[in-house]
């Protein structure tokens, strides 16, 4: 595959597989809407689909949420161009239940609120509420148009159409199926999505693996090149990916992002019982693990594929994101529907992560912002009309800012590094909260803001950075050898280009890694929040307040 063959654009047979995607999740939106036309409830029907969601629909709801597009075409691009320490963030991922069973989930469980950001109300004060309220509305806006960018990415790669146009067409089925519907109609779309994501990424991986040779092959093309790492134990936080920052900075990240992340909690809450919600967490850690795991190989199996000729050296390609959309179009010319399965199961990832993501904010704006102005309680119609006219106004501004997207760079790094502005502050306050009874809301508050402006100034200052040159990251080889000498000029060109590059140093805190920013928003809530307790007077403990704290401290409470 040393030249890039004539580009094959959707065929009808691509088209129809693309449009009954699509078509189905609409039609899921029209059925859950028609059937909860009738609810007494409306509010509690939309938001947590009347506490009688099974596991099973639950499960896959939770893993095609976290794993979005960015994972599925990042990921891949990340074992490529910089090597397979990211994989051994699986290890996090196994750990992550555990504690939100023994933790976080017990406590809300127990309070049963519908928005999780409730609960900084009831331990603290409603001040602390509506600041974690909007951290999760900045973390989600942050988020979003990242989701969105990475499908329209794969579908310009794929059918060279504009990704701006394909931008509001992803959206607003999006945005339909979510308003029409609510959280029933999010989980069930979501369970349809993540059958048709796994199926594209294996197809494509089994088809791929077969074109190089074989797992073998794969494996000894990428060992040769010095892509296979997964113990590099240097201790410098300044390294992009070690062992300790992959598992023990994304451990506490995917924390932060499942335990006291509304989404996460509204789907639990959904569960009829603790019990189940935990059953549904175990399956979502291993769907995810899977997931991710067959993402990364596909990775492998792309560099294999192009070890003599690099698309990205060549110009073939503008960003590595485009890997995998480019991998997909090389092998599929004689394989009618694949390439409209692929793109399929890319939006699938991305609208799930939307849609969930979409539900969750409307009900933390209603439940925390909107509800507690009113001077009477609304209709149960009314209600949930204002939350559903909230999801497409979310939406729209969602849309807007996909554009300020594409000027980054890196999707998991970019992924990350905007998480963990919000991350960091919400784990922050919420274990604050749960574990130590003498925090108060002054602290809470103080200690949260100045958590959150630290991280978004590491954030934002290594972002501006990363795009201005100042800061790279070491890559692994590749080789151009086998391309045809057009292609070879081509990548000659590009070099000489880019070796006028800025010799100026960062500031030293900049280079730090991003997967610590989650760690460093953490700490720096708890102790900026345990101090300022301190100064201004701690919380008096009361016994009938004890269902606000972790039962893992249960033993070290005062008795009556």
């Amino acid at each position: 595959m040393n030249e890039q063959i004539d580009k094959r654009t959707f065929d009808w047979i691509d088209c129809t597989v693309f449009l009954i995607m699509l078509g189905v999740s609409a039609i899921v939106g029209i059925y859950h809407a028609y059937k909860a036309r009738k609810c007494p409830d409306a509010v509690k029907e939309y938001l947590v689909g009347g506490q009688t969601m099974s596991i099973f629909p639950i499960s896959m709801s939770l893993i095609s949420s976290y794993i979005s597009g960015i994972s599925i075409l990042g990921l891949p691009a990340e074992m490529y161009v910089y090597g397979t320490q990211y994989w051994s963030i699986v290890i996090a991922d196994a750990c992550v239940p555990l504690t939100m069973a023994l933790v976080y989930l017990p406590v809300f469980y127990r309070l049963q609120i519908t928005s999780s950001y409730k609960y900084l109300e009831l331990r603290f004060n409603q001040y602390v509420k509506l600041l974690g309220s909007v951290i999760f509305i900045i973390k989600m806006l942050l988020y979003i148009p990242l989701v969105v960018y990475v499908p329209a990415l794969a579908f310009n790669q794929v059918t060279g159409i504009d990704l701006h146009i394909v931008t509001p067409l992803v959206c607003a089925v999006c945005i339909f199926y979510t308003t029409l519907g609510g959280l029933k109609a999010v989980v069930w779309t979501d369970t349809i999505q993540t059958v048709v994501m796994f199926g594209g990424i294996i197809i494509v991986l089994v088809l791929g693996t077969r074109e190089v040779g074989g797992v073998g092959e794969v494996w000894q093309r990428n060992l040769d090149s010095g892509r296979i790492e997964f113990f590099n134990m240097d201790p410098n936080p300044a390294i992009r990916h070690t062992f300790w920052s992959v598992v023990f900075g994304s451990y506490l990240h995917w924390l932060a992002t499942c335990s006291v992340n509304q989404a996460m909690v509204q789907r639990c809450l959904a569960m009829p019982n603790l019990k189940k919600s935990n059953i549904t967490s175990m399956i979502m850690t291993i769907g995810i693990i899977c997931i991710v795991s067959l993402s990364c190989f596909t990775g492998l199996v792309i560099y294999a594929t192009f070890y003599k000729c690099d698309p990205l050296s060549t110009r073939q390609i503008r960003k590595s994101d485009q890997l995998l959309p480019f991998f997909v179009m090389e092998m599929t010319q004689s394989i009618p529907g694949l390439p409209g399965l692929f793109v399929s199961g890319v939006f699938s990832a991305a609208l799930s992560t939307m849609s969930t993501s979409l539900n969750s904010m409307s009900g933390v704006i209603y439940e925390d912002m909107i509800k507690p102005l009113l001077k009477r309680p609304l209709s149960p119609v009314t209600a949930s009309r204002i939350i559903k006219f909230t999801v497409v106004l979310i939406g729209v501004i969602c849309v807007a800012l996909v554009f300020v997207v594409e000027k980054l760079t890196g999707l998991i790094q970019a992924a990350k590094s905007l998480s963990g502005i919000t991350a960091g502050p919400l784990l922050g306050i919420f274990t604050l909260g749960m574990f130590f009874p003498h925090a108060n809301a002054t602290g809470a508050l103080v200690g949260a803001m100045v958590s959150l402006h630290l991280v978004a100034w590491i954030s934002f200052g290594t972002q501006a950075a990363v795009s201005n040159g100042i800061i790279s990251f070491p890559v692994k080889p590749v080789s151009i050898e086998g391309c045809s000498e057009s292609l070879q000029r081509t990548a000659t060109d590009f070099t000489s280009l880019i070796k006028n590059t800025t010799n100026e140093q960062p500031f030293f805190i900049y280079q730090m890694s991003y997967l610590w920013y989650t760690w460093v928003g953490f700490l720096t809530a708890i102790f900026i929040g345990l101090f300022v307790s301190w100064l201004t007077g701690p919380n008096r403990y009361k016994y009938e307040d004890r269902k606000l704290y972790t039962p893992v401290i249960h033993r070290l409470l005062p008795r009556k």
